[in-house]
């Protein structure tokens, strides 16, 4: 079942997405060669408390940390670890917090120092993706409007969306209905109305749209070992015009 939100639900939502923006920022300008994912995932636990809002990764279903740190072949969920960022390498940043009850859920996959044209590529089509996904995200469309947009842009430029995870409704929990696929055809599901809250979040393959889990149970990686990125944001659709993103700074 769908939970529609209030306009005070997104307004709390939109709190919890702002710090959760503010602190993706931050983590951006520390990624660099020689730091580790456990630095950043302590970086983004006190940044987050710090703004009187709670880590929401952090033990759910008890997950151990309050980051995602996915690099190069790892596609979501990668557990922060003393591995250092080497030059070149990319990594996908997932983050949530909750303010008030609410989530906010945001991610971002940005190069270590100077990554190759293929990485910085990948990057830039799976950001576009996201965007082309939230400007189909209005009164009236169906939900696989949004998810069709995502898989087109990505199929044109040679990649492959990955389609074992999706993105999903957000609210009093992390995870809610509708789930977001970033693949499909348009004109499927629901239609789209005024207090839907999303998080649209497209991961993308340089290769195979295939995956597997490592022994850890969370960390997902490219079965070929290619590379993968990430972007995610919440939105919230609009009475008029396009869905307002939660989690940008300029909210």
């Amino acid at each position: 079942m769908i939970v529609f939100k209030t306009p005070d639900e997104v307004s709390l939502m939109a709190q919890a997405s702002h710090v959760v923006a503010e602190v993706l920022e931050l983590l951006k300008e520390k990624v660099a060669p020689g730091i580790t994912t456990d630095d950043l995932d302590r970086m983004a636990e006190e940044a987050i408390r710090g703004r009187g809002a709670i880590p929401a990764f952090k033990g759910y279903r008890n997950y151990p940390k309050t980051l995602c740190a996915s690099v190069n072949e790892q596609v979501v969920h990668g557990i922060p670890s003393k591995r250092r960022l080497k030059e070149g390498d990319i990594i996908g940043l997932d983050l949530g917090a909750i303010v008030s009850g609410f989530y906010g859920d945001s991610a971002v996959t940005v190069p270590v120092g100077v990554a190759s044209s293929e990485a910085l590529r990948l990057i830039q089509i799976t950001e576009e993706s996201m965007y082309r996904g939230i400007a189909k995200a209005v009164v009236g469309n169906r939900l696989s409007d949004v998810s069709h947009a995502v898989q087109s842009h990505v199929e044109q430029a040679g990649f492959a969306v990955v389609t074992e995870f999706v993105g999903h409704g957000i609210g009093r929990q992390l995870h809610e209905e509708p789930q977001v696929p970033n693949y499909g055809r348009p004109g499927q599901g629901p239609r789209l109305q005024v207090g839907m809250v999303l998080a649209i979040e497209p991961m993308v393959n340089m290769g195979s749209s295939a995956i597997r889990i490592l022994e850890d149970r969370w960390t997902a990686v490219t079965q070929d070992g290619r590379w993968s990125a990430h972007f995610e944001h919440t939105i919230a659709i609009q009475p008029n015009g396009p869905a307002r993103i939660l989690s940008q700074l300029s909210h």
